[in-house]
């Protein structure tokens, strides 16, 4: 089991001040790179884990899932559930955890050869299983701008070094993270297809359940959850009660806005904001909710 990273301190503005973390530094498990990854919130979801010690991890938003991953390889939680309503996302999940897809995916993967061309006539196929699909739906992650899968995503153009749409496209790594996910222990991580409220329900009452939770980021007139995922409409207040009304603990992270701070006071819970790095490299803070943030200080 990982130790726990270095306590942080709070900032006069109740923030945490702690260094920025280094996602390079950060174990890359998920097959995505998906547009608002929590993968520089890694170290701070191995502290609460360790802090809360719950039985289950449910995360209702799962995308690439990289804080459920991570609970799941390091043994932060008996069980971890993934949650995810769009589609083609979870046409990936399904076939990860099926050893027979999961198999044929990493066979596919590694056997493309990637060239503009290949993506076209790849992507302009109609996909006819469930691995089919998974495979267009990596494939088009690694190709298109920032890893973005909603309609009307554009594609890579120069990419890094000049590489252009190949600068994404590591098939040897994919493959070797596909076959590790599909490779942990029975019953350690398991997709459910669906509405994140809706499954919410099912582990409401079990105080051993755990929520990590990362929704689309369209509260308080933001707009970056309407461009980057086709399933971006919420109800924040719903979602707010929802998980202030679970027994168990329950750790979200936001966009630092006026309306989720007014929800998180009006549900009873406490907010704090934390170092990171945007897309761009830019220094900004997130907003982290929950019940109770000790594990932050």
């Amino acid at each position: 089991m990982t130790p726990p990273d270095p306590l942080p301190r709070y900032d006069e503005r109740g923030g945490i001040d702690t260094p920025i973390v280094n996602v390079a530094q950060v174990p890359q498990r998920s097959l995505f790179r998906y547009p608002g990854g929590k993968t520089w919130f890694v170290p701070y979801a191995r502290r609460w884990l360790l802090w809360a010690r719950p039985a289950r991890l449910v995360e209702p938003f799962a995308g690439g899932g990289i804080v459920g991953l991570t609970a799941a390889f390091e043994g932060l939680a008996d069980e971890v559930v993934l949650v995810e309503r769009d589609e083609d996302v979870a046409a990936v999940w399904h076939a990860t955890l099926h050893a027979q897809d999961a198999e044929a995916l990493a066979c596919r993967i590694e056997a493309f050869a990637l060239t503009p061309q290949a993506v076209d006539d790849e992507l302009s196929a109609d996909a006819r299983s469930t691995v089919e699909r998974a495979f267009h739906t990596i494939l088009r992650n690694r190709v298109n701008r920032g890893g973005i899968l909603a309609p009307g995503a554009g594609r890579i153009k120069a990419g890094e070094g000049g590489r252009g749409m190949a600068s994404r496209w590591y098939p040897a790594t994919l493959a070797r993270r596909l076959r590790a996910i599909a490779a942990l222990p029975q019953g350690r991580l398991r997709f459910i297809e669906g509405d994140a409220l809706e499954v919410m329900k099912t582990f409401a009452d079990d105080a051993s359940s755990a929520f990590f939770v990362d929704p689309p980021y369209t509260a308080g007139g933001k707009n970056a959850g309407n461009r980057l995922y086709r399933h971006h409409a919420l109800d924040h207040a719903a979602l707010f009660a929802a998980f202030a009304a679970v027994k168990g603990d329950v750790a979200m992270t936001y966009d630092d806005a006026e309306e989720v701070r007014a929800l998180a006071r009006r549900y009873g819970l406490t907010a704090a904001t934390v170092p990171m790095k945007s897309t761009h490299h830019a220094r900004q803070r997130e907003l982290v909710v929950g019940k109770n943030l000790g594990w932050l200080a």
